[in-house]
């Protein structure tokens, strides 16, 4: 019979050894940052594939969220008396919480593991040991642009994803169920703070994108050399990266205040 307590170190000294890989991983790619040349055409090219390619996803998304949350908010409301404010409810639910954490989940879901593929893949065919013997760091060429772009486009989507699903709640909430609009958006300016609310929802979502990049490229970078590796980092991708925002979001939280 296994020993529990052995069982126990064992599983304790592995998560401890993949979180000082991650970690030592994650300052590969700062100490790359700072050296030259800078690879701004990857970057934009990577912006480009993360973010722009996303847009239709985050946009009809967050368009479908508001709109079930006017709809769920107005019916809730409405037994108190309180229906005018449901563009305070919409607001504060999708600026604090629900826009940068669904789209974490979502950009992980769609462009957290297309990198991981990528990288993958090219681990897989030895196209990163072809850029060592020609003595050009791979972290430097491939990883970087990739990670440095998830961070940028990160907040970005969030942003999009919040107006869109306002809009959302704001076409079921005024033009389907009756609600003036003028107090829906009322509410919804009167209730949102700049500092405590706005700034708190771009970091969370700067922080996501921090987390995403970080897994992904991770996954894909340390991938066995062939395709059931790459399917395995893929999956363990979204799954650690999705995980990891969810418990990150409480302790953003937590410490930014709620």
């Amino acid at each position: 019979m296994n020993n529990p307590v052995a069982t126990l170190g064992n599983r304790t000294l592995d998560f401890a050894s993949g979180l000082g890989r991650i970690t030592r991983f994650g300052f590969q790619i700062v100490g790359n940052f700072f050296r030259p040349p800078m690879r701004i055409a990857r970057t934009v090219e990577a912006i480009y594939d993360l973010g722009f390619l996303s847009l239709i996803l985050i946009a009809t998304s967050g368009f479908a969220v508001g709109a079930v949350l006017g709809l769920q908010g107005y019916t809730t409301l409405v037994r108190f008396g309180a229906e005018g404010s449901l563009g305070a409810v919409v607001g504060l639910s999708l600026i604090r919480e629900l826009g940068p954490v669904l789209t974490g989940l979502l950009v992980t879901g769609r462009a957290g593991s297309a990198v991981a593929a990528e990288i993958g893949a090219m681990v897989a065919t030895e196209q990163l040991d072809g850029l060592r013997m020609m003595s050009v760091n791979p972290i430097h060429f491939v990883v970087l642009p990739k990670a440095l772009a998830m961070m940028i486009v990160m907040p970005l989507l969030s942003a999009i994803f919040i107006v869109t699903a306002i809009y959302g709640g704001y076409v079921v909430g005024v033009e389907l169920l009756g609600l003036d609009g003028g107090t829906y958006l009322a509410t919804l300016e009167d209730s949102v703070d700049f500092r405590e609310d706005v700034v708190g929802s771009v970091l969370k979502a700067w922080i996501f994108g921090l987390i995403v990049g970080l897994i992904s490229t991770y996954r894909g970078y340390t991938s066995a050399p062939n395709a059931a590796g790459v399917s395995r980092a893929t999956t363990s991708t979204v799954v650690t990266a999705s995980v990891t925002i969810l418990f990150s979001d409480y302790f953003i939280t937590a410490l930014w205040g709620v």
